[in-house]
């Protein structure tokens, strides 16, 4: 019996199988491991699986069909595995805010770098744009410019009054979907918006920290009505990317890698090198300062061997 894995709390995985559309609870059968792949989950929502039914009316998951992409990012306790965020995505939604928490550069371009390494096309939705002062609207306005300047989607809503939400399900409208953002960005209060019977929980941003806490503490797919999936994700703080070499890492910044071309040694890092022509980009402002600090600290993680020797 094949299916889809729709929900994964840890412990437990939702498989909703092909024939029939039942909803049956799986555990993984023995010591499964995925190939090339050291993983706190070896199995994520979006996977499709070959499951065995037993007398007490759940399952086991035997096997794993081959993926076609997936998010994946450093496990954020055990810095030599990954943790997959979602497999088998037409695309990622990734929520940001420009405050109330604000989300750092450094965290989106984390997660582009990464979703271009693993051919996931992103689009950033700049959340809460209702309640920011003037000089905060003037800043979402440049971040906006900058990521649609590099190549990206932005759309400037409010999950909160609805403000943008119908380009939302027109972009999400047919394709499986994985939203992802830091905690506290109202990504369960975006998808209470698309999917009003689901009253997802929410959560206070604390004043003192302006920060979020986690509201969503599972993965789970939810159907949407005009057709396609939301996989909804727990916030994430951090993102470490998983199984990147430096070599790679130009081709994950779509400007970067156009002006690398014009570098004078094939093999340059971008970061010292006489004839680089991404430095002298940065110099002259055709590469944001802010996305050029975040390759280097993607360089540095790998330097430091910090998530794979």
């Amino acid at each position: 019996m094949t299916g889809l894995v729709i929900r994964n709390t840890g412990s437990w995985y939702t498989v909703k199988t092909d024939d029939g559309g039942q909803l049956i609870d799986c555990k993984i059968k023995g010591n499964f491991r995925l190939k090339g792949i050291r993983s706190t989950n070896p199995i994520a929502v979006g996977d499709r699986v070959r499951i065995e039914p037993n007398a007490e009316g759940t399952a086991f998951i035997t096997a794993i069909e081959d993926r076609r992409n997936y998010i994946i990012r450093k496990s954020s306790n055990l810095s030599k595995q990954s943790h997959i965020i979602a497999a088998n995505v037409d695309q990622a939604c990734l929520v940001v805010t420009v405050n109330r928490p604000v989300t750092s550069t450094t965290f989106i371009d984390r997660f582009l770098a990464s979703a271009e390494a693993y051919r996931v096309p992103v689009v950033l939705l700049f959340n809460k744009t209702d309640c920011l002062t003037e000089e905060e609207q003037d800043y979402q306005r440049m971040m906006v410019s900058l990521y649609e300047t590099v190549g990206y989607r932005c759309v400037a809503i409010s999950a909160a009054t609805g403000m943008g939400i119908d380009s939302v399900r027109q972009l999400l409208e047919g394709k499986t979907t994985v939203l992802s953002g830091n905690s506290g960005v109202g990504k369960s209060t975006l998808i209470n918006r698309l999917l009003p019977g689901v009253n997802l929980k929410t959560a206070e941003i604390s004043d003192a920290h302006n920060a979020g806490t986690h509201t969503t503490t599972f993965s789970e797919m939810l159907e949407l009505p005009e057709g396609g999936y939301i996989i909804d994700t727990p916030g994430i703080k951090g993102f470490g990317t998983f199984d990147i070499e430096p070599e790679e890492l130009t081709g994950y910044f779509k400007e970067i890698f156009h002006f690398s071309k014009d570098c004078r040694f094939n093999n340059c890092t971008h970061t010292h090198e006489p004839g680089c022509a991404v430095l002298k980009a940065v110099e002259e402002h055709f590469i944001a300062q802010s996305r050029y600090q975040s390759y280097l600290s993607m360089l540095d993680d790998k330097e430091e061997s910090k998530y794979r020797k």
